[in-house]
């Protein structure tokens, strides 16, 4: 393990005891404190206004749905609206995703000529390690980088400058910034970030870009850092018009008897999982990190994900009573963790599209031929929520306290 990945794991050691004692340490704050002081960027020492939750969301070793729920016995909804919508908006992201799964596709498409374009000109490559590496000159820019590459972490508003910068100053393709995040982000999700970035560049909420402003910088970073030579306007990216959104797919049940579980980083929380009338068996583990990206993703992401695979792992082996290992995620792998449980069938929380889903989602004709059964089992606040994500955030937004209700959360 590298020096880097063992400073990240101090900041964010990957478990869910840690995960519910700093929900725990933020319930005071989570109210008006935080709508007033969340922009604000104190820098790595100081991370007070913010939650810091979402490296452990982003691998449900929390849920967004718990972490609400805990929020809103503290405070009421009008003290906590600005904190509740925060953590709708990775619920929205990923449900938007979910609906419209061709535009990650797009993106990683845009990705790979970018990279093929990268490769042949020597001076976009000068600029991207430049930019990467925080040599650019632009103050704050560069510290960033160097802080996102050293810790796995920058604040939700460095990230909107980062991405505004690197497109609109730097001119650099955007889908290399949005892939530099996922190499290095702890919290990287395909949905949240892929979007954002879009978002950014004008491409999601279409014709809408924001512009990093130097006074704005300066302001929320207490002073800390006031860039100079920044874009000055900032026009949309094209782009394709969003495909239709698609229908989720049906719910699936776990047959009644002996299965073997699957834990994958997209939920870490799996005991939690309505298994039905299922028995499990045999529990396996498998990390698909190496997926978020074609390049080297950082060893930071990898321990965290190990780490809280590792942790789930050892609270489904608890709870279920049955051996838990790690498992490779191929076909070979998997039907003998079937057989290892005396099953035909392996249950997995339902993976959103992300690297964990494209790996199940290839190995399963090789399973079916060996009569093994893949069940994604979704979980309820999903399946009520993603749905609603069919147009922007501020038409979601309205269904917030519908879904509070629903879930029992209001």
């Amino acid at each position: 393990m590298t020096h880097a990945s063992t400073d990240a794991l101090a900041l964010f050691p990957p478990s869910r005891a840690e995960a519910l004692d700093r929900l725990e340490r933020f319930l005071p704050r989570a109210g008006r404190e935080y709508a007033a002081t969340r922009n604000a960027d104190h820098g790595p020492e100081n991370r007070e206004n913010v939650s810091t939750l979402s490296p452990y969301i982003r691998r449900r070793l929390l849920t967004e749905e718990e972490v609400i729920a805990a929020v809103l016995r503290r405070h009421s909804f009008q003290a906590a609206e600005k904190f509740v919508q925060e953590a709708f908006w990775r619920t929205y992201w990923k449900g938007w995703l979910e609906l419209r799964p061709a535009v990650h596709e797009r993106y990683r498409r845009g990705l790979a000529m970018a990279l093929d374009e990268m490769r042949e000109d020597d001076r976009s490559k000068a600029g991207y390690e430049a930019a990467t590496s925080g040599e650019t000159g632009i103050e704050g820019f560069d510290d960033w980088a160097r802080e996102l590459v050293a810790t796995g972490y920058i604040h939700n508003h460095a990230r909107m400058w980062f991405a505004s910068i690197w497109i609109f100053t730097l001119r650099l393709p955007w889908e290399l910034g949005a892939d530099f995040f996922m190499r290095h982000l702890l919290d990287g999700d395909p949905a949240s970030n892929t979007l954002s970035w879009r978002w950014v560049g004008g491409l999601q909420t279409q014709g809408k870009t924001y512009l990093a402003r130097a006074d704005n910088i300066a302001r929320y970073t207490d002073g800390r850092f006031s860039p100079e030579g920044l874009a000055e306007t900032a026009h949309p990216l094209s782009g394709e018009p969003h495909p239709p959104p698609r229908p989720l797919p049906p719910p699936e049940t776990p047959p009644e008897g002996p299965v073997a579980l699957l834990v994958t980083e997209e939920d870490c929380f799996v005991e939690t999982l309505d298994l039905g009338d299922a028995r499990v068996t045999a529990i396996g583990a498998a990390r698909a990190s190496e997926g978020v990206s074609p390049g080297m993703v950082s060893q930071n992401v990898h321990a965290f994900a190990q780490g809280a695979l590792d942790d789930a792992a050892a609270r489904a082996q608890a709870r279920f009573d049955a051996a838990a290992h790690a498992v490779p995620l191929t076909a070979g792998a998997l039907s003998e963790l079937a057989r290892e449980a005396g099953a035909r069938t392996i249950v997995t929380a339902y993976p959103p599209v992300g690297p964990s889903a494209d790996a199940l989602g290839a190995l399963e004709p090789a399973l079916a031929e060996e009569g093994v059964r893949i069940v994604r089992v979704m979980r309820p606040f999903d399946a009520r929520a993603w749905p609603h994500a069919t147009r922007g955030f501020f038409q979601f937004r309205e269904r917030i306290p519908v879904l509070l209700a629903q879930g029992g959360l209001a």
